[in-house]
């Protein structure tokens, strides 16, 4: 079943989200939190549902939230440097979502401007997709520490929009999360969903 389906209409730039969407990298970087968040003391379960409310958010950001959600004190600084540290260790095994990857590739060499517009922190976002094989695509990769808001605000899109000398309405967003896909439509972009690949 194909990962995700294209709009009719044309469009004239494409931006992919990075994690789940270009790289198969959520099931990692869930372990990486549950595993930091119990070396920090959390005592709540940070199940798939509860870990893609917050996709495409900064990681100290949903720490916050999380303290919030739960009534906690975990400091957001010292999680997210493990989270960090633990999804560095998996990362080695992170693997292409080729359908996708495939695309931007078909886009690029057909010589539409193409992009990556990730929630994640730079170091992280450029070394999934060297990884993957795709960092050599994007001349545009637009991070989270570069914007004032993340998802689902719209900034990191229409950033990714300006460095690529293309109108909002013109781009075509590629997101796997709900907050993802809010932020393409606050951005004035067209949207598509990209699905879990099935295992089954």
């Amino acid at each position: 079943m194909p990962l995700f389906a294209l709009p009719e209409r044309e469009y004239s730039a494409f931006i992919f989200d990075c994690d789940g969407t270009l790289a198969d990298s959520m099931p990692l970087h869930q372990v990486a939190w549950v595993r930091a968040l119990r070396s920090h003391g959390a005592t709540f379960e940070f199940g798939w549902d509860l870990f893609m409310s917050r996709a495409g958010k900064t990681i100290e950001l949903t720490v916050s939230e999380l303290n919030a959600q739960f009534g906690l004190s975990l400091d957001p600084e010292l999680v997210s440097r493990a989270q960090r540290a633990e999804y560095d260790a998996l990362a080695v095994n992170v693997q292409p979502l080729h359908e996708v990857v495939a695309y931007a590739r078909e886009r690029a060499r057909a010589g539409y401007p193409v992009s990556v517009a990730s929630g994640g922190d730079a170091p992280t976002v450029r070394r999934t997709l060297l990884t993957i094989g795709a960092l050599d695509l994007f001349p545009v990769v637009v991070t989270a520490e570069e914007v004032a808001h993340g998802k689902p605000a719209p900034d990191l899109f229409l950033l990714a929009a300006e460095r690529m000398r293309v109108p909002p309405e013109r781009c075509l967003v590629f997101e796997d999360s709900p907050l993802g896909i809010l932020a393409a439509e606050r951005a004035g972009m067209g949207a598509v969903l990209v699905s879990r690949p099935s295992t089954g």
